[in-house]
């Protein structure tokens, strides 16, 4: 929290969206095949010293497929598997073939009781681990699971619809809203949003889009947090470069990843904080396809200057720039983390 108020804490803290290789998690002394439930994940970040930890209180199983099932927002998730037995939910297209199919189904209830008790669930098994992660819950907002129920081409016909859009992003819109009062008011601190605004090559909508249905209620969200003194994390993939001022206008305190490997040189997490780096607290970074190929002195020094930049007084929350997935090895994934061992400490003091 101190991180996020732009105050320098003990030390850097730590954070990864998304976890996904078992193989890194068996060298923790953590088997994620055997057992259920947020004790086996929670416990290998406190073994690995990662300290934002999430809890799901949405996109949740609707209806049962082969090989996986469509959840709330109607997108079809499968699961696959990796040859270290890493199993990863991924997405495989939309089951909405018109706005009458999703009018047709039954809308996400942000006060259905299992939302809160998996956030108290997440925060018990937190206080069981004394306290060594942060439990914070994580759901689905505005956009990104609003469009993945369609499909992007069903979408995006759509947004020729004025009334029918609208009505879709309001439904998104009211339901992440009021899911976000009813967690800050049971004392959540911070909340993360899944909402990916872009790709490596840009906005998946015109700026004007967003501006017009998307960020009138991130502004809402935010203001209700902040009223409750709850936070706002936003985890948005791509290139949000010409829409990176109206986030931080919106209120939105953190965002994460800023992925690296846009195709735009000048979404670089050091331009940027350069120009708002007072404003909004930045999270992640580190390239993923460096963790899964680059040389280990690359990773460290890339690591270094990271927390040698962006942490003094705070507003730096350490991690890769996507997630850790299962092509990340377990030298190069050490190599970050113990650099982020031995030079997190308040005062920072890396050597140039």
């Amino acid at each position: 929290m101190k991180a996020i108020n732009h105050e320098e804490p003990d030390r850097v803290p730590a954070f990864e969206s998304a976890f996904t290789n078992y193989t890194i998690m068996r060298h923790y002394g953590v088997d994620p095949t055997k057992g259920r439930g947020y004790y086996v994940t929670y416990d290998f970040f406190r073994r690995a010293q990662i300290d934002l930890v999430l809890s799901y209180v949405s996109v949740f199983p609707r209806k049962s497929m082969k090989g996986g099932y469509i959840d709330e927002y109607g997108r079809i998730m499968k699961t696959e598997y990796y040859k270290d037995g890493t199993m990863i939910l991924a997405y495989h297209g939309g089951s909405f073939e018109s706005f009458d199919d999703y009018e047709s189904w039954e809308k996400p209830d942000p006060y259905s009781e299992v939302r809160l008790n998996q956030f108290l669930l997440g925060r018990d098994v937190q206080k069981k681990l004394k306290d060594e992660v942060f439990s914070i819950p994580a759901t689905g907002s505005i956009f990104e699971n609003n469009w993945e129920g369609f499909g992007i081409e069903t979408f995006s016909r759509m947004l020729t619809n004025p009334k029918q859009i609208k009505q879709i992003f309001d439904d998104y819109g009211t339901f992440t809203l009021e899911l976000v009062k009813l967690l800050a008011e049971n004392d959540a601190k911070v909340i993360l949003l899944w909402d990916d605004y872009g790709f490596k090559c840009g906005l998946f909508m015109p700026p004007r889009n967003y501006k017009k249905y998307v960020f009138p209620w991130l502004k809402r969200i935010c203001d209700a947090a902040h009223k409750r003194d709850c936070k706002i994390l936003l985890h948005s993939d791509g290139d949000l470069s010409e829409i990176f001022e109206d986030i931080i206008n919106c209120g939105v305190d953190v965002v994460n990843p800023l992925e690296p490997t846009t195709a735009n040189p000048e979404y670089d997490i050091f331009k940027l904080n350069n120009k708002f780096g007072d404003k909004i607290t930045f999270s992640g970074n580190l390239n993923p396809v460096m963790l899964a190929l680059g040389d280990i002195s690359e990773i460290e020094e890339y690591a270094k200057r990271l927390i040698r930049e962006l942490a003094p007084g705070g507003g730096y929350i350490f991690g890769s720039g996507h997630s850790i997935h299962p092509a990340v090895t377990l030298d190069r994934f050490e190599a970050m983390q113990n650099i982020r061992r031995k030079y997190s400490n308040y005062p920072i003091n890396i050597p140039d």
